[in-house]
């Protein structure tokens, strides 16, 4: 009995040593349950931060967007007209010239001598001439007094106007040499910029060469040369005929200020193999960023929203429901607000229904949003985007249901 009580007790302690190390090892290895988080909250439970910005009021440009290839407002391949040996380079490339600057000079002195000859030939024919007049002086005289037929008279008188006519040809065949030696000076038909010269000094050069002197390009003004879609040729002819069509050009690297110009004409034709209409705008470019064969982006104002409520692009979601947008609450709420959307461009977004002026949109951080979520609002360090971006580019960036 003894031995029976002795195993008992030492069963029991056993037992009772086993349940307390199981209970040590489940209580320091053991997590707790999970707690639900609040909504709207991360898994510290701290509101979500997020960026806001206003809606505004104010007048939104509507513009369409394409790709332009600069040209020279006018372009001169500058040629001799005469045959001679270039003797004189009298211009720098790349530099910039005004009309009648000399460029250069051809060999002059054959030209020269053809018109001194000319000239000596009407002085003959004058002298000539001068003779005439006076005989034809004494045969009227002689003819009043019956000293001479009327048939020498008459023959005279012929004579006369022979030398006359003479002398007209002489006048006319200086008048030709001259220009010929004129020719010989080869001037700047235009303002503009030359470019690298095609000939050198010393050649030969003639009146039919195809390869030319020089190049003058007229890059002020300068134009810009682009394509839209022939579904936009009405909106365009609309703002032509409201008046001067404003155009943007920004160069391809995107730096660099806009260039700012206006319309000047649409073709009068639409390519039926790409289903585009050409356009032509002319631009001031007084500081010559623009430079002919260049690519840059053509923006051009067709209409202007007036009064709109507009949005940043960035805050407008999209849901099974059409687009949305999370609204900033008084108590550091947000509001899951449906939008009825007007036109959008780059950066902004008109709102028909759904937002009203003052207004706080969220931009960033929408992601980890739910309605009736507390959020904490921080500073953008992205600046608001002032001038107006386009509506496309080939085609226009725009809601369905939008209508400018």
């Amino acid at each position: 009995m003894r031995r029976l009580a002795s195993f008992a007790l030492a069963l029991l302690l056993l037992c009772g040593a086993g349940a307390g190390a199981w209970y040590f090892v489940m209580q320091r290895n053991g997590t707790a349950a999970p707690q639900p988080q609040a909504a709207g909250r991360g898994r510290s439970g701290a509101p979500v931060p997020v960026t806001v910005a206003p809606a505004t009021r104010k007048d939104v440009p509507i513009m369409l967007e394409a790709i332009g290839t600069v040209q020279a407002f006018n372009t001169i391949t500058v040629r001799a007209q005469v045959t001679g040996q270039l003797v004189n380079i009298a211009f720098q490339e790349g530099q910039k010239v005004r009309k009648g600057d000399v460029l250069a000079q051809i060999d002059p002195r054959s030209y020269q001598a053809a018109l001194d000859q000319a000239i000596a030939k009407k002085a003959q024919d004058e002298a000539l001439l001068a003779n005439a007049r006076l005989d034809l002086q004494r045969y009227t005289s002689l003819a009043a007094n019956a000293g001479v037929s009327r048939q020498q008279q008459d023959t005279q008188r012929a004579l006369v106007a022979q030398y006359e006519a003479q002398v007209k040809l002489d006048q006319a065949a200086i008048d030709a040499a001259r220009t010929q030696l004129s020719f010989t000076t080869i001037t700047a038909p235009i303002d503009g910029r030359v470019g690298l010269r095609l000939v050198d000094q010393g050649n030969l050069v003639q009146s039919g060469d195809a390869t030319g002197i020089v190049t003058v390009v007229q890059l002020q003004p300068i134009a810009v040369t682009f394509t839209l879609p022939q579904q936009d040729l009405g909106r365009v002819l609309d703002a032509m005929g409201r008046g001067p069509v404003p155009v943007q050009a920004i160069m391809q690297s995107g730096t660099g200020p806009v260039a700012q110009g206006e319309l000047l004409t649409v073709d009068n034709q639409v390519d039926q193999q790409t289903g585009t209409i050409k356009l032509k705008a002319r631009f001031p470019n007084e500081d010559e960023r623009l430079w002919p064969g260049a690519f840059v982006t053509v923006r051009l104002q067709v209409n202007t929203v007036p009064d709109a409520i507009t949005i940043p692009l960035v805050a407008v979601q999209r849901g099974p429901d059409g687009a949305y947008a999370f609204v900033l609450k008084p108590d550091r709420t947000v509001e899951q607000r449906p939008l009825q959307l007007g036109a959008l461009t780059t950066t902004e977004a008109v709102v028909r229904r759904g937002i009203e002026p003052g207004e706080q949109v969220v931009t960033s951080g929408a992601l980890r949003l739910t309605p009736g979520a507390h959020v904490l609002v921080r500073e953008d360090s992205t600046p608001p985007a002032d001038s107006p971006a386009p509506q496309r580019r080939g085609r226009p960036r725009q809601a369905a249901d939008a209508r400018p």
